[in-house]
Protein backbone atom coordinates (compact mmCIF):
# COMPACT_ATOMS: atom_id res chain seq x y z
CA UNK A 1 0.00 0.00 0.00
CA UNK A 2 2.94 2.32 0.65
CA UNK A 3 4.11 1.88 -2.95
CA UNK A 4 0.69 2.68 -4.54
CA UNK A 5 0.96 6.52 -4.44
CA UNK A 6 4.45 6.32 -5.90
CA UNK A 7 3.17 4.07 -8.69
CA UNK A 8 0.35 6.50 -9.52
CA UNK A 9 2.80 9.44 -9.51
CA UNK A 10 5.10 7.52 -11.83
CA UNK A 11 2.28 6.85 -14.27
CA UNK A 12 1.29 10.52 -14.28
CA UNK A 13 4.89 11.56 -14.91
CA UNK A 14 5.14 9.06 -17.75
CA UNK A 15 2.02 10.49 -19.36
CA UNK A 16 3.33 14.04 -19.07
CA UNK A 17 6.64 13.01 -20.66
CA UNK A 18 4.83 11.35 -23.56
CA UNK A 19 2.52 14.33 -24.21
CA UNK A 20 3.53 16.23 -27.32
CA UNK A 21 2.44 18.99 -29.67
CA UNK A 22 1.45 17.49 -33.01
CA UNK A 23 0.77 19.45 -36.20
CA UNK A 24 -2.19 18.24 -38.25
CA UNK A 25 -2.52 19.21 -41.90
CA UNK A 26 -5.94 19.49 -43.57
CA UNK A 27 -7.53 16.70 -45.51
CA UNK A 28 -10.24 14.02 -45.38
CA UNK A 29 -9.76 11.81 -42.34
CA UNK A 30 -6.66 13.69 -41.20
CA UNK A 31 -8.07 14.83 -37.87
CA UNK A 32 -9.71 11.50 -37.02
CA UNK A 33 -6.42 9.72 -37.73
CA UNK A 34 -4.48 12.21 -35.61
CA UNK A 35 -6.85 11.67 -32.69
CA UNK A 36 -6.57 7.89 -33.02
CA UNK A 37 -2.79 8.06 -32.99
CA UNK A 38 -2.42 10.64 -30.23
CA UNK A 39 -1.33 9.98 -26.68
CA UNK A 40 -3.34 11.31 -23.72
CA UNK A 41 -2.36 14.90 -23.06
CA UNK A 42 -1.20 15.65 -26.60
CA UNK A 43 -1.93 19.01 -28.20
CA UNK A 44 -3.11 18.67 -31.79
CA UNK A 45 -2.49 21.94 -33.64
CA UNK A 46 -4.68 22.19 -36.73
CA UNK A 47 -3.17 24.04 -39.68
CA UNK A 48 -5.42 26.44 -41.63
CA UNK A 49 -7.72 24.63 -44.02
CA UNK A 50 -10.69 22.25 -44.12
CA UNK A 51 -11.01 19.10 -42.03
CA UNK A 52 -14.09 17.35 -43.43
CA UNK A 53 -16.02 14.80 -41.40
CA UNK A 54 -17.35 14.49 -37.85
CA UNK A 55 -14.85 13.47 -35.16
CA UNK A 56 -14.97 11.99 -31.63
CA UNK A 57 -12.38 12.79 -28.99
CA UNK A 58 -12.13 9.72 -26.73
CA UNK A 59 -9.00 10.58 -24.74
CA UNK A 60 -7.71 13.67 -22.91
CA UNK A 61 -6.46 15.94 -25.71
CA UNK A 62 -6.29 19.56 -26.77
CA UNK A 63 -7.45 20.62 -30.24
CA UNK A 64 -6.17 24.09 -31.11
CA UNK A 65 -5.63 26.26 -34.12
CA UNK A 66 -7.03 29.38 -35.74
CA UNK A 67 -10.49 30.19 -37.01
CA UNK A 68 -9.10 29.40 -40.46
CA UNK A 69 -8.90 25.78 -39.27
CA UNK A 70 -12.39 24.49 -40.14
CA UNK A 71 -13.90 21.23 -38.90
CA UNK A 72 -16.92 20.56 -41.11
CA UNK A 73 -19.21 17.57 -40.60
CA UNK A 74 -20.93 18.33 -43.93
CA UNK A 75 -24.35 17.50 -42.50
CA UNK A 76 -23.30 14.25 -40.81
CA UNK A 77 -24.45 14.43 -37.18
CA UNK A 78 -22.52 16.24 -34.46
CA UNK A 79 -19.28 17.84 -35.65
CA UNK A 80 -17.07 17.35 -32.56
CA UNK A 81 -18.11 14.89 -29.82
CA UNK A 82 -16.15 15.03 -26.57
CA UNK A 83 -16.33 11.62 -24.88
CA UNK A 84 -13.37 11.77 -22.47
CA UNK A 85 -12.51 13.98 -19.49
CA UNK A 86 -10.04 16.88 -19.60
CA UNK A 87 -10.49 17.76 -23.28
CA UNK A 88 -9.93 21.26 -24.65
CA UNK A 89 -11.18 22.61 -27.99
CA UNK A 90 -9.82 26.09 -28.61
CA UNK A 91 -9.70 28.67 -31.38
CA UNK A 92 -11.28 26.66 -34.24
CA UNK A 93 -14.23 27.01 -36.62
CA UNK A 94 -16.80 24.26 -36.19
CA UNK A 95 -19.62 23.97 -38.72
CA UNK A 96 -21.87 21.70 -40.76
CA UNK A 97 -23.73 19.61 -38.20
CA UNK A 98 -26.75 17.54 -39.14
CA UNK A 99 -30.25 18.89 -38.52
CA UNK A 100 -31.79 15.97 -36.61
CA UNK A 101 -33.59 17.40 -33.59
CA UNK A 102 -34.12 14.01 -31.95
CA UNK A 103 -30.40 13.26 -32.07
CA UNK A 104 -29.55 16.76 -30.83
CA UNK A 105 -27.03 17.31 -33.60
CA UNK A 106 -24.60 20.01 -32.53
CA UNK A 107 -21.38 21.76 -33.38
CA UNK A 108 -19.71 20.51 -30.17
CA UNK A 109 -21.24 17.97 -27.76
CA UNK A 110 -19.88 17.18 -24.29
CA UNK A 111 -21.09 13.75 -23.16
CA UNK A 112 -21.68 12.38 -19.67
CA UNK A 113 -18.35 11.44 -18.16
CA UNK A 114 -16.48 13.99 -20.26
CA UNK A 115 -15.81 16.12 -17.20
CA UNK A 116 -13.83 19.37 -17.06
CA UNK A 117 -14.13 20.03 -20.80
CA UNK A 118 -12.96 23.45 -21.99
CA UNK A 119 -14.48 24.93 -25.14
CA UNK A 120 -13.25 28.44 -25.74
CA UNK A 121 -12.61 31.08 -28.41
CA UNK A 122 -14.18 29.04 -31.23
CA UNK A 123 -16.48 30.07 -34.08
CA UNK A 124 -19.42 27.65 -33.99
CA UNK A 125 -21.40 28.53 -37.10
CA UNK A 126 -24.44 27.10 -38.90
CA UNK A 127 -25.13 24.07 -36.73
CA UNK A 128 -28.47 22.88 -35.34
CA UNK A 129 -27.36 23.30 -31.69
CA UNK A 130 -24.18 25.23 -31.14
CA UNK A 131 -22.61 23.67 -28.02
CA UNK A 132 -24.44 20.88 -26.17
CA UNK A 133 -23.19 20.25 -22.63
CA UNK A 134 -24.94 16.92 -22.22
CA UNK A 135 -24.02 15.42 -18.88
CA UNK A 136 -20.36 16.40 -18.53
CA UNK A 137 -19.56 17.99 -15.17
CA UNK A 138 -17.62 21.22 -14.56
CA UNK A 139 -17.49 22.25 -18.21
CA UNK A 140 -16.21 25.67 -19.20
CA UNK A 141 -17.62 27.28 -22.36
CA UNK A 142 -16.14 30.73 -22.84
CA UNK A 143 -15.46 33.37 -25.48
CA UNK A 144 -17.12 31.53 -28.35
CA UNK A 145 -19.00 33.11 -31.24
CA UNK A 146 -22.09 31.02 -31.90
CA UNK A 147 -24.42 31.65 -34.84
CA UNK A 148 -27.32 29.25 -35.37
CA UNK A 149 -29.69 28.62 -38.21
CA UNK A 150 -32.39 31.05 -39.39
CA UNK A 151 -35.16 28.59 -40.20
CA UNK A 152 -38.39 30.64 -40.59
CA UNK A 153 -39.98 28.45 -37.88
CA UNK A 154 -38.08 29.43 -34.76
CA UNK A 155 -39.13 26.35 -32.81
CA UNK A 156 -37.43 24.15 -35.44
CA UNK A 157 -34.07 25.77 -34.79
CA UNK A 158 -31.59 24.59 -32.17
CA UNK A 159 -30.20 26.35 -29.11
CA UNK A 160 -26.96 28.26 -29.04
CA UNK A 161 -25.86 26.51 -25.85
CA UNK A 162 -27.83 23.59 -24.43
CA UNK A 163 -27.06 22.56 -20.84
CA UNK A 164 -28.60 19.27 -19.66
CA UNK A 165 -27.82 17.67 -16.30
CA UNK A 166 -24.35 19.18 -16.22
CA UNK A 167 -23.54 20.41 -12.70
CA UNK A 168 -20.83 23.00 -12.37
CA UNK A 169 -20.98 24.28 -15.95
CA UNK A 170 -19.65 27.83 -16.44
CA UNK A 171 -20.78 29.60 -19.61
CA UNK A 172 -19.31 33.07 -19.95
CA UNK A 173 -18.29 35.70 -22.45
CA UNK A 174 -19.99 34.06 -25.43
CA UNK A 175 -21.82 35.83 -28.25
CA UNK A 176 -24.92 33.95 -29.42
CA UNK A 177 -27.08 34.96 -32.38
CA UNK A 178 -29.95 33.32 -34.27
CA UNK A 179 -31.21 29.85 -33.52
CA UNK A 180 -33.91 29.24 -30.90
CA UNK A 181 -32.72 30.01 -27.33
CA UNK A 182 -29.37 31.50 -26.43
CA UNK A 183 -28.90 29.22 -23.43
CA UNK A 184 -31.41 26.49 -22.64
CA UNK A 185 -30.71 24.89 -19.26
CA UNK A 186 -32.74 21.84 -18.27
CA UNK A 187 -32.52 19.55 -15.23
CA UNK A 188 -29.17 20.92 -14.10
CA UNK A 189 -27.75 22.71 -11.06
CA UNK A 190 -24.86 24.79 -9.79
CA UNK A 191 -24.37 26.54 -13.13
CA UNK A 192 -23.01 30.02 -13.85
CA UNK A 193 -24.09 31.91 -16.98
CA UNK A 194 -22.14 35.14 -17.00
CA UNK A 195 -21.38 38.08 -19.33
CA UNK A 196 -22.85 36.57 -22.49
CA UNK A 197 -24.55 38.54 -25.30
CA UNK A 198 -27.71 37.25 -27.00
CA UNK A 199 -29.37 38.62 -30.15
CA UNK A 200 -32.18 37.64 -32.54
CA UNK A 201 -33.42 34.65 -30.54
CA UNK A 202 -36.58 33.34 -28.93
CA UNK A 203 -35.29 33.46 -25.30
CA UNK A 204 -31.90 34.82 -24.31
CA UNK A 205 -31.75 32.50 -21.28
CA UNK A 206 -34.35 29.77 -20.73
CA UNK A 207 -34.20 27.97 -17.38
CA UNK A 208 -36.12 24.76 -16.61
CA UNK A 209 -35.55 22.75 -13.43
CA UNK A 210 -32.11 24.29 -12.90
CA UNK A 211 -31.42 25.13 -9.26
CA UNK A 212 -28.73 26.91 -7.25
CA UNK A 213 -27.42 28.80 -10.25
CA UNK A 214 -26.46 32.29 -11.45
CA UNK A 215 -27.48 34.41 -14.44
CA UNK A 216 -25.24 37.45 -14.11
CA UNK A 217 -24.13 40.32 -16.35
CA UNK A 218 -25.72 39.07 -19.57
CA UNK A 219 -27.11 41.26 -22.37
CA UNK A 220 -30.28 40.41 -24.31
CA UNK A 221 -31.00 42.57 -27.37
CA UNK A 222 -33.97 42.26 -29.71
CA UNK A 223 -35.08 38.82 -28.57
CA UNK A 224 -38.65 37.67 -28.09
CA UNK A 225 -38.02 37.19 -24.37
CA UNK A 226 -35.04 38.06 -22.23
CA UNK A 227 -34.54 35.93 -19.12
CA UNK A 228 -37.06 33.18 -18.34
CA UNK A 229 -36.54 31.44 -14.99
CA UNK A 230 -39.02 28.57 -14.86
CA UNK A 231 -39.53 25.74 -12.35
CA UNK A 232 -36.19 26.61 -10.75
CA UNK A 233 -35.24 27.51 -7.18
CA UNK A 234 -32.50 29.64 -5.65
CA UNK A 235 -31.43 31.35 -8.87
CA UNK A 236 -29.52 34.64 -8.78
CA UNK A 237 -30.54 36.94 -11.66
CA UNK A 238 -28.26 39.94 -11.35
CA UNK A 239 -26.99 42.87 -13.44
CA UNK A 240 -28.49 41.71 -16.73
CA UNK A 241 -29.74 43.99 -19.53
CA UNK A 242 -32.90 43.37 -21.55
CA UNK A 243 -32.94 45.92 -24.38
CA UNK A 244 -35.64 46.00 -27.03
CA UNK A 245 -36.96 42.53 -26.26
CA UNK A 246 -40.51 41.76 -27.32
CA UNK A 247 -42.59 39.99 -24.69
CA UNK A 248 -40.95 39.93 -21.25
CA UNK A 249 -37.67 41.27 -19.97
CA UNK A 250 -37.57 38.95 -16.94
CA UNK A 251 -40.01 36.11 -16.22
CA UNK A 252 -40.33 34.20 -12.96
CA UNK A 253 -42.61 31.20 -13.47
CA UNK A 254 -42.75 28.71 -10.60
CA UNK A 255 -39.39 30.17 -9.52
CA UNK A 256 -38.82 30.37 -5.78
CA UNK A 257 -36.31 31.76 -3.29
CA UNK A 258 -34.32 33.67 -5.89
CA UNK A 259 -32.56 37.04 -5.92
CA UNK A 260 -33.40 39.41 -8.80
CA UNK A 261 -31.33 42.58 -8.60
CA UNK A 262 -29.52 45.22 -10.64
CA UNK A 263 -31.29 44.34 -13.89
CA UNK A 264 -32.39 46.87 -16.51
CA UNK A 265 -35.36 46.22 -18.79
CA UNK A 266 -36.27 48.87 -21.31
CA UNK A 267 -37.35 49.41 -24.86
CA UNK A 268 -40.94 48.33 -25.06
CA UNK A 269 -41.53 44.72 -23.97
CA UNK A 270 -45.13 43.84 -23.25
CA UNK A 271 -44.05 43.18 -19.64
CA UNK A 272 -40.83 44.32 -18.02
CA UNK A 273 -41.23 41.74 -15.24
CA UNK A 274 -43.73 38.86 -15.22
CA UNK A 275 -44.22 36.98 -11.93
CA UNK A 276 -46.39 33.86 -12.19
CA UNK A 277 -46.83 31.55 -9.21
CA UNK A 278 -43.40 32.47 -7.88
CA UNK A 279 -42.74 32.73 -4.14
CA UNK A 280 -40.21 34.03 -1.61
CA UNK A 281 -38.13 35.98 -4.12
CA UNK A 282 -36.13 39.10 -3.25
CA UNK A 283 -36.56 41.61 -6.10
CA UNK A 284 -34.55 44.78 -5.51
CA UNK A 285 -32.68 47.63 -7.21
CA UNK A 286 -33.92 46.88 -10.73
CA UNK A 287 -34.99 49.46 -13.34
CA UNK A 288 -38.09 48.75 -15.45
CA UNK A 289 -38.64 51.34 -18.13
CA UNK A 290 -40.89 51.96 -21.12
CA UNK A 291 -42.90 48.72 -21.12
CA UNK A 292 -46.59 48.17 -21.74
CA UNK A 293 -46.77 46.78 -18.19
CA UNK A 294 -44.03 47.43 -15.66
CA UNK A 295 -44.79 44.33 -13.58
CA UNK A 296 -47.49 41.71 -14.08
CA UNK A 297 -48.03 39.89 -10.80
CA UNK A 298 -50.42 36.95 -10.79
CA UNK A 299 -51.31 33.31 -9.96
CA UNK A 300 -51.09 33.57 -6.20
CA UNK A 301 -47.45 34.62 -5.95
CA UNK A 302 -46.71 35.20 -2.26
CA UNK A 303 -44.00 36.28 0.20
CA UNK A 304 -42.00 38.18 -2.39
CA UNK A 305 -40.09 41.31 -1.33
CA UNK A 306 -39.90 44.27 -3.73
CA UNK A 307 -37.77 47.23 -2.72
CA UNK A 308 -35.55 49.83 -4.36
CA UNK A 309 -36.87 49.18 -7.87
CA UNK A 310 -37.63 51.97 -10.33
CA UNK A 311 -40.75 51.90 -12.53
CA UNK A 312 -40.46 54.59 -15.19
CA UNK A 313 -42.81 55.50 -18.01
CA UNK A 314 -44.55 52.16 -18.26
CA UNK A 315 -47.99 52.38 -19.81
CA UNK A 316 -49.36 50.48 -16.81
CA UNK A 317 -46.97 50.39 -13.91
CA UNK A 318 -48.53 47.37 -12.21
CA UNK A 319 -51.00 44.71 -13.22
CA UNK A 320 -51.83 42.87 -10.03
CA UNK A 321 -54.33 40.05 -10.46
CA UNK A 322 -55.58 39.16 -7.00
CA UNK A 323 -57.73 40.30 -4.10
CA UNK A 324 -55.16 40.37 -1.29
CA UNK A 325 -53.47 43.51 -0.02
CA UNK A 326 -49.74 43.35 -0.85
CA UNK A 327 -47.08 45.65 0.58
CA UNK A 328 -44.17 46.50 -1.74
CA UNK A 329 -41.67 48.08 0.60
CA UNK A 330 -39.18 46.61 3.03
CA UNK A 331 -37.81 48.08 6.22
CA UNK A 332 -39.02 51.55 5.31
CA UNK A 333 -37.72 51.52 1.72
CA UNK A 334 -40.13 51.24 -1.17
CA UNK A 335 -39.80 51.75 -4.92
CA UNK A 336 -39.72 54.69 -7.30
CA UNK A 337 -42.84 55.35 -9.42
CA UNK A 338 -42.59 57.90 -12.20
CA UNK A 339 -46.35 58.59 -12.05
CA UNK A 340 -46.42 59.24 -8.31
CA UNK A 341 -46.84 62.96 -7.60
CA UNK A 342 -45.43 63.35 -4.12
CA UNK A 343 -43.56 65.50 -1.62
CA UNK A 344 -40.65 64.89 0.72
CA UNK A 345 -40.87 67.58 3.36
CA UNK A 346 -38.22 66.11 5.67
CA UNK A 347 -35.75 65.40 2.83
CA UNK A 348 -35.12 61.75 3.68
CA UNK A 349 -35.62 60.53 0.10
CA UNK A 350 -38.92 58.84 0.99
CA UNK A 351 -42.19 60.30 -0.31
CA UNK A 352 -44.56 61.53 2.37
CA UNK A 353 -47.61 59.83 0.87
CA UNK A 354 -48.48 56.17 0.38
CA UNK A 355 -48.77 55.10 -3.27
CA UNK A 356 -51.20 52.60 -4.76
CA UNK A 357 -50.18 51.78 -8.34
CA UNK A 358 -53.47 50.01 -9.06
CA UNK A 359 -57.07 50.49 -7.96
CA UNK A 360 -60.63 49.43 -8.73
CA UNK A 361 -60.66 51.24 -12.08
CA UNK A 362 -57.50 49.40 -13.12
CA UNK A 363 -59.27 46.09 -12.50
CA UNK A 364 -62.16 47.26 -14.66
CA UNK A 365 -59.81 48.36 -17.44
CA UNK A 366 -57.97 45.01 -17.42
CA UNK A 367 -61.21 43.03 -17.75
CA UNK A 368 -62.98 45.49 -20.08
CA UNK A 369 -60.38 47.16 -22.34
CA UNK A 370 -63.08 49.18 -24.15
CA UNK A 371 -63.56 51.13 -20.92
CA UNK A 372 -60.30 52.96 -21.63
CA UNK A 373 -62.38 55.41 -23.65
CA UNK A 374 -63.83 56.64 -20.34
CA UNK A 375 -60.52 57.05 -18.50
CA UNK A 376 -60.66 60.83 -18.49
CA UNK A 377 -64.36 61.12 -17.74
CA UNK A 378 -65.68 62.82 -14.56
CA UNK A 379 -67.27 59.53 -13.43
CA UNK A 380 -63.92 57.68 -13.45
CA UNK A 381 -62.18 60.54 -11.68
CA UNK A 382 -64.92 60.55 -9.03
CA UNK A 383 -64.41 56.81 -8.40
CA UNK A 384 -60.67 57.28 -8.01
CA UNK A 385 -61.12 60.25 -5.68
CA UNK A 386 -63.56 58.25 -3.59
CA UNK A 387 -61.10 55.37 -3.25
CA UNK A 388 -58.32 57.68 -2.13
CA UNK A 389 -60.62 59.33 0.40
CA UNK A 390 -62.30 56.16 1.66
CA UNK A 391 -59.74 53.29 1.63
CA UNK A 392 -62.42 50.79 2.69
CA UNK A 393 -63.64 50.89 -0.93
CA UNK A 394 -60.34 49.52 -2.21
CA UNK A 395 -60.55 45.95 -3.58
CA UNK A 396 -57.11 44.76 -2.52
CA UNK A 397 -53.94 45.22 -4.45
CA UNK A 398 -50.45 46.71 -4.22
CA UNK A 399 -49.47 49.37 -1.70
CA UNK A 400 -46.07 51.05 -1.46
CA UNK A 401 -46.00 52.75 1.93
CA UNK A 402 -42.51 54.23 1.49
CA UNK A 403 -42.13 55.21 -2.18
CA UNK A 404 -38.77 56.62 -3.24
CA UNK A 405 -38.27 60.13 -4.57
CA UNK A 406 -35.43 59.31 -6.99
CA UNK A 407 -34.87 56.33 -9.32
CA UNK A 408 -31.66 54.37 -9.49
CA UNK A 409 -29.70 54.48 -12.74
CA UNK A 410 -28.13 51.52 -14.55
CA UNK A 411 -25.60 52.26 -17.28
CA UNK A 412 -25.57 50.60 -20.70
CA UNK A 413 -22.29 50.07 -22.59
CA UNK A 414 -22.02 51.98 -25.87
CA UNK A 415 -21.93 48.84 -28.01
CA UNK A 416 -25.11 47.49 -26.40
CA UNK A 417 -26.85 50.86 -26.82
CA UNK A 418 -25.98 50.89 -30.53
CA UNK A 419 -27.35 47.38 -31.00
CA UNK A 420 -30.47 48.40 -29.08
CA UNK A 421 -31.00 51.37 -31.40
CA UNK A 422 -30.65 49.08 -34.42
CA UNK A 423 -33.63 46.93 -33.33
CA UNK A 424 -35.88 49.82 -32.30
CA UNK A 425 -39.38 49.39 -33.76
CA UNK A 426 -38.73 45.77 -34.79
CA UNK A 427 -41.83 44.36 -33.12
CA UNK A 428 -44.18 46.92 -34.65
CA UNK A 429 -43.74 45.08 -37.96
CA UNK A 430 -45.20 41.85 -36.62
CA UNK A 431 -43.73 38.36 -36.71
CA UNK A 432 -44.21 35.04 -38.50
CA UNK A 433 -42.88 32.91 -35.64
CA UNK A 434 -44.91 29.84 -34.77
CA UNK A 435 -45.29 30.08 -30.99
CA UNK A 436 -47.15 32.06 -28.36
CA UNK A 437 -44.94 33.35 -25.55
CA UNK A 438 -47.97 33.85 -23.30
CA UNK A 439 -48.78 30.13 -23.52
CA UNK A 440 -46.59 29.04 -20.61
CA UNK A 441 -47.20 25.37 -21.34
CA UNK A 442 -45.42 25.76 -24.70
CA UNK A 443 -42.10 26.57 -23.05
Amino acid sequence: MIRLPALILGLLLALSVQAAEVSVVPGPGALANAIAGANPGDVLVLAPGDFPGAVMIDKPLTLAGSTASVIDAQGGGTVVTIAAPDVTVRGLTVTGSGMDGQSLDAGIKILKGADRAVVEDNRVIGNLHGIDIHGGRDARVAGNTIEGTQNPKMNDRGNGIYVWNSPGAVVEGNSVRWGRDGIFANASRDNVFRNNTFRDLRFAVHYMYTNNSEVVGNVSIGNHLGFAIMFSDRVVVEDNLSLGDRSNGVMLNYANSGDVSGNLVRGGPAKCLFIYNAHKNLIFDNRFEGCEIGIHFTAGSERNVLTGNAFLGNREQVKYVGTKHVEWSFEGRGNYWSDHVSYDLNGDGIADGVFRPNDLMDHILWSQPAARLLTGSPAVQLIRWSQSSFPAMLPGGVTDSHPLMQPLTISVPDAAAEAEAAVAGRWEKGTTDDFDLDDLASH
